[in-house]
Parts: structure tokens; sequence; C-alpha cells
């Protein structure tokens, strides 16, 4: 997106940058960067780790596109003056309901189609709702737009972790899985950048600079999907392609592709045997389903995405000023992602269960010292202390964990229906917290908006339940093919 008053941005010429900065487009910079650090990736000759980038950056768009909105919270309020419910719903809401749809329905063109075509498909998504919401002329097309994105969230956080998944090793599917956690993180942290940088470009109208400018990233990470193979368990599980599933095997480094086929046959045949109707919800998979539903259940009773989402809103509340309460959302951006680089270096070395125990033990502590903050009426520098230590709990616990885990734990032939359940569950719940949300905080009517404690006292709780969880049901998948993952949890 071209600015108004700038000239065109040249990213051929890194001279350009400091003149970038002191002309207030600095964000026209920072995709500067983000672009030669694509190319550098495509010139990486290890084919297993360039392609797990290319799906991974999907999540770069997924985290732009879920925090963009916090940006523009209160200029759209200003602007349409709509009743704390109806900007619930329709404004802060409307696209993580559409990401509801697609995490629920994502898994059957994943499926279906493939994983390449719908990688390629969620680029589309993204473009079209980065152009619809910032050019939209009323809060219900404003809505729509953002559903639009939604659906590319939903259907992105299915299909990447599959695709990543089913084209790495045992050694290295926790760290390349991570790395679509952590480009959402990264995507995040960017977002948090260009609504600080962006506010106050074209007065009253900035917000819709902070949610246009998405499509440069949705349009380069289009195009880079087309340079990647299609997955080979997909090939071997729904079309039975062993020739071209084992070249996309020999080309990502498997060294030996007819043994690995071999595997993957016999373990398709073990589930057929276990599950001759290729049915879901059945008794043999209730293990991995509850799983999968509460790993998606905590990460979200965590609070992560309430407070991402209403960072500004929840800083203000502690007397910091608008400004001042962007610039912490970015320390809260900055933390989330140095911690993520530790949970993705720690994932495939102490596993994804101890992951999980560190993050839960983090969460109660710094949950519980940010209700007492509230109480007590403690300092800003007190309460963002304990914020900080609570983004680096969950990113070294469930963020890095999640997605990988949801990924490994089902079957081949059902992995993308199993991986869309645990989405969906993550995003239903997601949703729901952040339509009540406003009813809750919101500065004039919000029924909790002079005791903010009480809701930090209850995320505390719940992540007592989950620590209680992960001692006693999660197993560790580290180092063990998706195959015998398979043996360990179905039978």
């Amino acid at each position: 997106m071209h600015l108004a008053g700038t000239a065109k941005p040249d990213f051929l010429n890194s001279n350009r940058l400091q003149e970038y900065l002191y002309a207030g487009t600095a964000l026209q910079a920072m995709f500067f960067l983000y672009l030669n650090v694509l190319l550098h990736l495509l010139m990486n000759q290890n084919k297993l780790f360039r392609y797990s980038i290319v799906a991974a950056l999907a999540g770069f768009i997924f985290g732009f596109d879920t925090v963009v909105i916090s940006g523009a919270n209160q200029p759209i309020k200003d602007l349409w003056h709509t009743t704390p419910l109806f900007h619930g719903v329709f404004i802060m809401s409307m696209a993580l309901w559409g990401t509801v749809a697609g995490s629920v329905f994502g898994g059957i063109p994943t499926e279906k189609f493939g994983r390449k075509k719908v990688l390629l498909w969620i680029g589309v998504l993204f473009a079209l709702s980065a152009f619809g919401s910032a050019l939209a002329p009323d809060p219900y097309t404003f809505s729509f737009f953002r559903f639009i994105g939604g659906l590319g969230i939903g259907v992105s956080s299915v299909v990447a972790p599959t695709y990543i998944s089913e084209i790495s090793t045992p050694a290295t599917r926790g760290r390349l899985g991570a790395m679509y956690q952590f480009n959402i993180v990264f995507g995040i942290l960017i977002a948090y950048l260009s609504n600080y940088f962006l506010k106050g470009v074209g007065g009253t109208n900035d917000w819709r600079f902070m949610l246009g400018v998405l499509a440069i990233p949705a349009i380069i990470y289009t195009v880079m999907v087309l340079g990647v193979p299609e997955s080979p368990r997909w090939l071997i599980t729904q079309k039975n392609n062993l020739d071209v599933a084992k070249k996309v095997m020999t080309a990502i480094g498997v060294e030996n592709a007819d043994a690995e086929t071999q595997a993957i046959i016999a373990a398709n045949e073990l589930e057929k045997q276990n599950n001759g109707k290729g049915s879901f919800f059945i008794s043999k998979h209730s293990k991995v389903l509850w799983l999968a539903f509460l790993i998606a259940f905590f990460n979200q009773l965590s609070g992560i995405n309430f407070i991402l989402y209403y960072a500004p809103e929840i800083l203000s509340k502690i007397g910091l000023g608008e400004t001042d309460s962007l610039l912490n959302s970015i320390a809260i951006g900055g933390t989330n992602l140095i911690f993520t680089f530790v949970g993705l270096y720690l994932i495939d070395r102490l596993g994804r269960k101890t992951l999980l125990l560190i993050g839960s033990l983090g969460y109660i502590i710094s949950l519980g010292m940010v209700a007492y903050a509230f109480k007590m009426h403690e300092s800003p520098a007190f309460l963002m202390s304990f914020l900080l230590l609570f983004i680096a709990s969950h990113a070294v616990g469930q963020g890095a964990v999640i997605w990988v885990f949801l990924s490994e734990i089902f079957p081949n032939k059902v992995r993308a229906m199993g991986q869309s359940f645990g989405a969906s569950t993550h995003w239903v719940f997601a949703a729901i917290i952040t339509l009540i949300t406003p009813v809750f905080l919101d500065k004039d009517k919000g029924i909790l908006k002079d005791q903010p404690e009480i809701i930090f006292a209850f995320l505390a709780g719940m992540m007592v339940l989950q620590l209680i969880w992960v001692l006693t049901k999660v197993p560790e998948t580290k180092g063990v093919s998706l195959e015998e993952i398979e043996k360990k949890l179905i039978g």
C-alpha cells in the first residue's frame, strides 16, 4: 500500500531505510527487511526447511491480522458510535467467527484438494480482507471483510501445521512446526509496530492504513506458495500416488523413501482396520479427541487472546495514556517473539510435555500477580512486569506446543480433520472470550470495569487445572514418527 504524502517505496535501495524512518513510514522499511529475509529463505538449499518456512509464513499473516484490530479498536468506536455489544459482535469478534468457520470446515478442502492448494487460497483470502476492511464505508461491510480474513486464519490453522508435520522428520518436527507459531508471534509484533507507526497517518482514517497494509505480505506469501510441493503423506493416503510422493521425500532429504512409504501405507492399513468406515468421531479416537479439545480449551482459558486483543485498553486501566499503552503493547509483542524463540529451541530437546509444565507454572504465578496488582493498585511497572512474565510463559509453553501437538496426535487418514477439530475448539473459545470482553471491560458500561482483578484471578484458577491435566494425561511425542505416535495413542 502506498501511503499518502510519501515517495513510492524502493525495496532494492537499502540507503532509503533511514529516509523511511524519518518520513514516518518505518512500516515500509520493515517490509523491506521482511522481503529480503523471504528472498534469502528462498535461496536456502535445505528444501525441507524452505518448504516448512513458506507454509509457516501463513502464521505471519494470521498473527498480523489477529492483532491489527487492537489499534483500530478505539478509532472505530469513535467513528461509528456503536454499543459495546454491537462493537464486540460486529467489529472485534467478526474475524474470530470467520476463524471459527474456517477452522471447523477447513479440514474438508485440506483432505479433498490437498495441502498446497489450500495454502494458496488462504493468501488470496487475506489479501481480499485487507483491501475490503481498509475501504469499508460502514460497520457491516467492515464486518464482512473481517469475516473473510477470519476464514483465512481458521483454514491456515488447519492446513499449515498439518503440512509442516507431514513433511518433517521426527527429529525436526517440533522445531519446524513451532516455526508456524513463531511467525504468528512475529506477525503480532509487526502488527503492533504497524499500528504505532501508522497512528495519525491519514488523520482519523489511520485505522484504514493499519488494516490495509496486510495486503503486502499476503500477496508475497501467495506467490511463494507456488514453489512448494504437495505433502507426500497426502499423496499416498488420499491419492495413492506413490511415485510423486517418493520424489518429494527424496527432495526433502528422506534417506529411504521406499521404507518411509511402506511405513505410511502400513499405518493407513491399521487405521482402516480400526476405522473401516473412515469416521472421525469414534471410540478409538476418544483419547486424541480429548487431548486436542483440552489443549485448545486451556490455551484460550489462559487469557492469551484476551490480553493480546485488548492490550491497549487493559494497560490504560493502570494509568497509561494511549501512546504509552501502544508502546507497551509493542513490548508485549517483543517478549512474545523472544520467548517463542526459546520455545522453538527447546521443543525438540525438552519435549512438549515439559514445556507445557513450565508454561503452566509461569501462567499461575503471573496471572495471580496481575490480579494482585489490580486489586492493590500497584504501579504500572509492577503490573507490566508480570504481564510480560505471562507472555513469556505462554510463548515457551502453550504457544510453542499447541499447533505442533495437534498436528502430531491424529492418524494420517484423519489428520486434517483432527487438526480442524482442535483448531475450531481453540477459535470457538477465542471468539466467545472476545465477544464478552467489552461487556466486562468497557470503560463506561463494563460489569468489571473497576475490578479487572476478578478476571485475572479466574484465569489463574483455570491454569491450575491445566497443570493437573498436563501432569496426569498428556503424553510426550518428541522424537517419535507420526506412525509410531498413531500406534501409541490409537492402538
